[in-house]
Parts: C-alpha cells; structure tokens; sequence
C-alpha cells in the first residue's frame, strides 16, 4: 500500500542531500522516525556507525517519483519500491509493503487493503465493506493478521526482505481512536501491557501498537541486514 495519495511528479529532479546514506521509500516523517529508533538498538552495537539525523532520509527528501506497484505480493511491491529508489539515488533504499490478510477472504484484501472498497485510501468504505463481507463470520472464523514486507536493496545488488505479522481477530464494529486503515476492528492476540479487557489495535498507543505490530517487527528483523549494509560501505 503506497503512504502518499499523490507522490512527486516523474519530471522531477531527484537530489541526495548531503549526508544521506541511507533512503526509506515514504514521504511519512513518522515511519523514517520509526526506522532511525529501530536502528538505534542495532547501532549500539556498532560504535563507529553513529547515523546523524540526516542520513536517513525519505522519497519526498530527495524528489524521487513513486514507481508503479504491480507486483502480486507485499514483499514484490516492496523491492519494486527499494528498487526504484536505489537507480533514482545511488543509495541503499528501505521499503515496506503491508496489508491486512483476512482467513476466511484467502488472504484478502491482502495488497488491495488500502484500496478494497475501489478508491485508494478510504479507511471508511474500506471497513464498512470488509464488516460487511464477513457479517455472517462467526467469531471462531475471523482470524486475520495484518502482514508487512520490508526490503533492502543495495546499489551493489544485495536484496534481502524480512516480514512481519501481527495476528489476532476481527471484530464486528470499529473500536478506538488511534491508528489508522483496519486497524480499529483488528483485536490483536498479543496484548501489550497489563490492560483489563483486550484492546483493539486502534486502542493501543503508538508505543504499545509499534512492539508488536507487523511493521515494528519487519523493521527490526531487517534492522542488522541495513547496520551490514552501511558499515561495507
């Protein structure tokens, strides 16, 4: 699922910032954040690795366009994203595809989730119609996770993709406040903290949500694989 509605134009100069040393396709400010905090435990362990703040950077940093995702996979659209990134920047790029798979739909939405009900990016239509198709699900068959691929390329060839998943059950009506997409009628098995009843994922924090969700575990699983990458070069 692309994070931007519209990306910067193709006819646009692509220009690498001083410094930059590693690249994450998304104009999201939020997920290069998510990125250099996953980092920094596995930059711990490599003193001579001190990323400054503006050696990650993302697609909208350096004006690249969004490529087109036509691949049939999370982890085939990702490497389309990274791909792209690296011949734009010359850098290694960092990108992540991520949907909600749903058991009882054979695995959708899957790469269609943000664009299930026909117009990308509608969290609304997109729930309604999925609660929907699953209104007569009993709840022993509403099990779904939300899955994430994240991929390394390299402007040498190395390509590595690591995946994530956070499982649990689908409710029959939204709950919370937080989040985004799915994520208030997904009830997740792993519970953070010490709450009374089970939250959804859109009642969790930021924080809580980021410890066990697909992309908090994609991003760390590929965390050593991107610390290898930029201490060869």
């Amino acid at each position: 699922m692309s994070d931007a509605a519209q990306g910067p134009r193709s006819d646009e100069r692509v220009v690498v910032p001083d410094g930059a040393r590693l690249v994450l396709a998304t104009h999201n400010r939020g997920k290069i954040a998510e990125l250099r905090a996953i980092l920094a435990a596995e930059l711990d362990a490599h003193p001579g690795l001190a990323l400054a703040p503006e050696a990650i950077v993302g697609a909208g940093d350096v004006g690249a366009p969004e490529p087109v995702e036509d691949g049939v996979t999370f982890a085939e659209n990702a490497l389309i994203k990274a791909r792209a990134l690296v011949a734009a920047t010359g850098l290694p790029a960092v990108a992540d595809d991520s949907g909600l798979a749903v058991d009882v739909l054979g695995g959708a939405p899957g790469i269609f989730s943000a664009r299930w009900a026909g117009h990308h990016g509608d969290d609304v239509a997109n729930l309604e119609l999925l609660l929907g198709q699953l209104g007569d699900v009993p709840a022993e068959h509403r099990g779904a996770g939300f899955v994430c691929a994240a991929a390394l390329v390299t402007p040498d060839g190395v390509e590595v993709v690591r995946t994530g998943e956070m499982r649990g059950t689908l409710l029959t009506a939204p709950r919370g406040e937080n989040g985004f997409g799915y994520d208030p009628i997904l009830l997740p098995d792993e519970q953070p903290g010490t709450a009374a009843a089970p939250r959804s994922a859109a009642e969790l924090s930021p924080a809580e949500k980021n410890a066990i969700s697909h992309r908090g575990k994609a991003f760390r699983a590929l965390a050593p694989d991107v610390v290898a990458a930029l201490t060869a070069t």
